[in-house]
């Protein structure tokens, strides 16, 4: 079974020729499915287009969100009431075309986890969106070691076991081949077409490129430390600590040894090993708090670190051979 998962803010001039697309692409699969439209609080007519829809078509699911949360949030809430082994995000401006769906799905068939859509050829202007997303796609790639070239993309298909071990929040969506890749999810890339946005404004803009920074950064700790924060923190700390009692040490000897005035001749150097000193002891304190904080956060949910892929044994391996 399909789930497509579609999030919805103020696309009412979208959403019946996307609706009609899917079906049409759908049906001619032959493969049972639904569609999961996602109303982000819109402030249109489009969550009375999707109530009319629903009351005509069995497959059709609609959520509404209470208010104004966000796509990753409205993802979020569509891949955790999907029922789908297979399910496939996607946006619902028509920038993604249905059409594509078959492609993505022959990728998943092929083994992968996830199957990535990648606009190969980019309709978007040049100055304000084509070269900060290479720059932010490239800053992600070697961020998050999965080597994609269109992170920003919504049009993604996912082995629905995958999702289950993806916690998504903040805006967090674009990163989902990287965490699931925690996880040793295997990730292929899809060429897709891109579309002109044929109404409406685009809800992205130039101001987007300075969050991503600061996901690039988050993504990067997650990671690389999430189940050991104290070695990212205790590194940070070890220099200080270092460096800084190195500073506080020479000013002791200084005093000691040549009865120079610490605050005549050192002042400034002396501030700045306590400084060091202190950053240094800080950062040891947090570190220890983030192994506290994991360990409470993956005992008290029974989480895992590890994902396990398949489970071979005899006698399912003779059910197996015999089908």
């Amino acid at each position: 079974m399909l789930s497509i998962v579609v999030p919805i803010h103020n696309e009412e001039h979208s959403i019946l020729p996307l609706y009609d697309r899917l079906t049409r692409v759908l049906m001619e699969m032959r493969k049972p499915y639904e569609i999961l439209f996602i109303d982000d609080a819109s402030t249109d007519k489009s969550f009375d287009l999707l109530a009319n829809l629903v009351t005509t078509d069995p497959h059709l699911k609609v959520l509404r969100l209470r208010r104004n949360f966000g796509q990753t949030a409205a993802l979020s809430a569509g891949f955790h009431e999907a029922r789908g082994k297979v399910v496939i995000a996607m946006d619902g401006d028509l920038q993604h075309a249905p059409e594509d769906i078959p492609a993505l799905l022959a990728k998943i068939d092929e083994g992968y986890d996830i199957a990535s859509g990648w606009r190969k050829e980019r309709l978007d202007n040049a100055l304000t969106r084509k070269i900060p997303s290479r720059i932010a796609n490239w800053m992600m790639a070697k961020a998050s070691g999965v080597e994609l070239r269109d992170f920003g993309t919504t049009f993604k298909a996912y082995r629905a076991e995958v999702l289950k071990d993806v916690h998504l929040y903040g805006e967090l969506h674009r990163f989902i081949p990287a965490l699931a890749s925690f996880y040793g999810a295997r990730v292929a890339e899809v060429p897709i077409q891109n579309t002109p946005r044929l109404s409406g404004d685009s809800h992205y803009g130039l101001s987007r490129t300075f969050r991503v920074l600061f996901d690039i950064v988050t993504i990067r700790f997650l990671l690389r430390y999430f189940t050991r924060p104290m070695h990212f923190f205790g590194s940070i700390g070890l220099f200080g600590t270092t460096v800084g009692g190195g500073i506080l040490a020479f000013c002791a000897i200084d005093k000691m040894w040549w009865k120079h005035d610490l605050l005549q001749e050192h002042g400034p150097l002396m501030v700045l090993g306590a400084l060091l000193l202190l950053a240094g002891l800080m950062m040891f304190s947090t570190g220890l708090i983030g192994e506290l904080l994991m360990r409470t956060y993956f005992e008290s949910q029974g989480r895992r670190i590890y994902a396990i892929r398949d489970i071979l044994t005899q006698k399912r391996r003779v059910a197996d051979e015999a089908r």
